[in-house]
């Protein structure tokens, strides 16, 4: 039975060694220059010493790469990606075929993970990127558990599943946030994501609040509950699936560091035997339903949801 690599997302370098100390196995870090809707902002130098850290540990690095980028942005793929090589980091996640482009003519080895976000969801298209410089496939939040499966058993990719978080629903490269105040006769700077956390959009009728924040790629809005799948992780193991996220977007820190935790506790009872994670599976929810947030109420994202054709 194959390990799930255990992929993060953190806050800031000294984060990221709480995770290691937690059981991670991986982390997603990068700067909103050039990656979307990550916990943390880490310059070139952090990248460094998060990669220097992570190493170390016997931990992986993967820096994102997933914004969509307009011409005037093109020309700084190259010169950044080499700085990337330089550090030794594990991977690179895109999404625009601009990244593809730029590896080519740079010349680079670093592997790739293919992410549209929205848009990977079959093993066909998967397998296409992976003839083109991909290893692995991010797969859409909005895929059941049976297509999940069913993707994993046919693609030649690795591949990656969010298993814990927030799940973003909207984006635009418009400042809507900035549009609005501007129309109220105020003035609103656009703030790092970190210090923007309690910013809600309030669907009365649906009785939803929906996280939102702004920064340089535009706004985004996030789904009102937190995906949790703590106690249902044995058939995504049983298919081999190959990596497991928690997305800390919006989180505190202490928070993702003790879900990190609790996972690494329900992926390995299940490597001992599935009696053993059955034994904890409902203690471990538990706990993380007792320190979840009162804004953002726990479901299962659309794994269990029937798909309607």
């Amino acid at each position: 039975m194959k390990k799930p690599e255990l992929l993060v997302t953190p806050q800031s370098v000294e984060h990221l060694q709480q995770l290691i100390d937690a059981g991670a196995d991986a982390f997603l870090i990068g700067e909103q220059r050039f990656g979307l809707r990550l916990a943390g902002e880490f310059t070139i130098g952090d990248i460094e010493k998060s990669v220097t850290l992570a190493h170390a540990a016997n931990k992986k690095v993967y820096v994102a790469m997933n914004a969509l980028y307009h011409n005037e942005r093109v020309e700084a793929l190259g010169p950044y990606m080499e700085q990337l090589a330089t550090f030794g980091v594990d991977g690179i996640t895109f999404g625009d075929p601009a990244v593809v482009m730029a590896k080519r003519e740079t010349g680079i080895e670093i592997p790739l993970h293919w992410n549209t976000e929205t848009t990977a969801t079959n093993w066909f298209t998967a397998n296409y990127w992976g003839k083109r410089g991909a290893n692995r496939a991010v797969l859409a939040r909005e895929l059941s558990m049976e297509e999940v499966i069913e993707i994993k058993e046919n693609a030649e990719v690795a591949v990656e599943v969010q298993v814990h978080g927030m799940t973003c629903m909207f984006q635009s490269k418009r400042s809507l946030l900035g549009n609005y105040f501007l129309y109220q006769d105020k003035a609103m700077e656009i703030e790092n994501r970190a210090n923007n956390k309690n910013m809600f959009l309030h669907d009365k009728e649906r009785h939803n609040k929906y996280p939102i924040y702004e920064d340089a790629n535009g706004t985004h809005i996030f789904s009102p509950n937190d995906m949790c799948i703590i106690d249902e992780l044995n058939e995504l193991i049983d298919a081999g699936v190959d990596s497991f996220k928690i997305d800390g977007v919006l989180q505190e820190v202490d928070y993702v560091t003790k879900v990190t935790s609790l996972y690494r506790q329900a992926i390995d009872a299940y490597m001992v035997s599935p009696e053993t994670y059955d034994q904890i599976k409902d203690e471990l929810l538990t706990e993380i339903e007792e320190m979840q947030p009162s804004l953002r109420p726990l479901d299962t994202g659309f794994f269990f949801k029937e798909t309607v054709y």
